[in-house]
C-alpha cells in the first residue's frame, strides 16, 4: 500500500498509468452516459406529477454529485500536499478546479431551468441552491487563489488551505433539505437507502452518474498529464516524451 503510495507521487509514473487509463475511461464513460440520457430522456415513463420536466434529473443529478465528489476529491489532495508535500496532489487541485466549477454551474442552470416549471421561477434563495452558489464561488476563488500567486509552493499551500475551509460547506450541500424548510426536493436516490423511484427512472439515472464519472476521470487524468508536462519540461523523461511524439 504505501509502496503504491509512493510511486503515485512520482509524475512519470503516474503519466504512464494515467496514459493507459484514459481510453477505457473515455469508452466507458461515454457509453454509460449516453446510455443513461437516452434511455432517461427518450424511454422512461413520465413522473405522475412532473410530467416530462422531471428529465432533467438525468443530467442534472449527475452534474450536482459529481460536483460535490469533485471538491472532496480536491480537500483530500489538499491534505496530501499540506502532510506529505506531495506535487501530484497539488497537480490534482489545479488540474480538476476548472471541471469542478463547470459542473457547478451546469448543476444551477440546469436546476433553474428545472425550477422553472415546478417551482414557477429560475431561482430562490433555497438553502440547496445558496449553498451550490457558495461552492461555484469557492471554486472560482481556488482557481483565482491558484494563479494570483507565481510561486508554485506558496500557491499549493495557500490553496490548500482555501479547499480545506471551503469543504465544510460539501454536507452543507448535503443536509441542507433535512436541516431547513426548502423547497429543494431530498436526495433522488441514496446508496444506503432503497431507490424510491421504479427502475425505469433510476437504473438509467445510475448510468449517467456513472458515465459522468468516467468521464470526470478521463478528463482529469488529461489536464494532469498537461500540467505535468508543463512543470516537468526540464526532465529528461519529459524531453525524451516529447522527441518520440515528434518523431
Amino acid at each position: 500500500m504505501w509502496q503504491f503510495f509512493h510511486k503515485l507521487g512520482s509524475p512519470k509514473w503516474f503519466f504512464g498509468i494515467a496514459a493507459r487509463l484514459m481510453p477505457w475511461l473515455l469508452a466507458g464513460g461515454i457509453l454509460l452516459l449516453m446510455a443513461g440520457i437516452v434511455w432517461g430522456l427518450a424511454f422512461a415513463p413520465k413522473d405522475y406529477l412532473q410530467g416530462n420536466s422531471y428529465r432533467i434529473i438525468f443530467i442534472h443529478v449527475p452534474t450536482a454529485f459529481l460536483a460535490q465528489s469533485v471538491y472532496v476529491m480536491m480537500a483530500v489532495a489538499a491534505v496530501v500536499t499540506l502532510v506529505w508535500r506531495m506535487k501530484l496532489a497539488d497537480v490534482f487541485v489545479k488540474s480538476v478546479a476548472p471541471v469542478g466549477l463547470v459542473l457547478t454551474f451546469l448543476s444551477l442552470f440546469t436546476g433553474a431551468v428545472w425550477g422553472k416549471p415546478t417551482w414557477g421561477t429560475w431561482w430562490v434563495w433555497d438553502a440547496r441552491l445558496t449553498s451550490m452558489l457558495i461552492l461555484l464561488f469557492l471554486y472560482g476563488g481556488v482557481i483565482a487563489l491558484d494563479r494570483a500567486i507565481n510561486d508554485e509552493k506558496s500557491a499549493a499551500r495557500a490553496v490548500s488551505v482555501l479547499v480545506l475551509v471551503g469543504v465544510v460547506n460539501i454536507p452543507i450541500i448535503q443536509y441542507s433539505v433535512e436541516w431547513w424548510n426548502t423547497l429543494h426536493q431530498p436526495s433522488t436516490f441514496k446508496l444506503t437507502e432503497k431507490p424510491s423511484m421504479p427502475a425505469e427512472m433510476w437504473v438509467p439515472l445510475l448510468l449517467s452518474v456513472l458515465g459522468l464519472y468516467l468521464l470526470f476521470g478521463w478528463l482529469a487524468c488529461l489536464r494532469m498529464q498537461t500540467e505535468i508536462l508543463l512543470r516537468e519540461q526540464r526532465t529528461r523523461w519529459v524531453k525524451d516524451y516529447v522527441l518520440v511524439g515528434r518523431g
